[in-house]
């Protein structure tokens, strides 16, 4: 999976381990693309790589706007976001541990 995401670009991927904090994954991974059609590249490449490579079926939205593109796996949820969606929604802040951010400059 991560393989996949940086073979088409994505930027700034980040994997969270969710086991024990949540009931709907193991892992969260969050990226971007730079524009919503490479959103919708990633997504989609991600999406059939893993059907093809490991017989995978996964779930998409959001694809049709390429701002934020969802995709469950059942065991990871990936989330493809334009830079501006993602700084928007900070799910790096609501679900990273407090320890693993790094502390911001004033």
């Amino acid at each position: 999976m991560l393989a996949s995401l940086d073979d088409d670009k994505a930027e700034e991927v980040v994997t969270i381990d969710l086991r024990g904090r949540s009931d709907m994954a193991d892992y969260m991974v969050i990226c971007s693309g730079r524009s919503s059609r490479q959103v919708a590249a990633i997504s989609e490449k991600l999406v059939d790589r893993l059907k093809q490579d490991h017989g995978r079926p996964s779930k998409i939205e959001g694809k049709e706007t390429g701002d934020w593109v969802l995709i469950d796996t059942g065991d990871v949820i990936v989330h493809v976001f334009r830079p501006e969606v993602r700084e928007f929604y900070q799910l790096e802040k609501m679900w990273m541990p407090a320890s693993s951010r790094a502390p911001k400059s004033v």
